[in-house]
């Protein structure tokens, strides 16, 4: 093989090499937007369901669990609300206004 001939096998392996370099990294690049946008939707999916308790890390309930005691929490606030039997905050009220009405009488 001639000179000419090594240099030119020489110029072929460097442009196969750079080919498969700038492949690779393009082949980097889009599977590092796809792995982000992978790990963000686990993310909201953990969020959404909850995760399990682990050693040193507590469990955290999902959406629908803590929608469930708000709903909860709610119902016990709405209760104190409304007149009922006499224990609700606000019979309390009304007992505390009945009696006080004549202080606002004018003299």
């Amino acid at each position: 093989m001639t000179p000419a001939g090594h240099l030119d096998a020489l110029l072929l392996w460097c442009g196969a090499i750079a080919t498969v370099g700038a492949a690779a990294g393009l082949l980097w690049r889009l599977t590092r937007s796809a792995r982000q946008l992978a790990s963000k939707v686990e993310d909201f999916v953990d969020d959404w369901t909850g995760t399990t308790g682990r050693p040193g890390v507590p469990a955290r309930p999902g959406v629908m669990s803590r929608l469930c005691a708000i709903e909860d929490a709610l119902a016990k606030v709405e209760h104190e609300l409304h007149p009922n039997s006499g224990s609700s905050l606000r019979d309390a009220v009304d007992r505390v206004d009945h009696r006080t009405r004549h202080l606002d009488t004018p003299l």
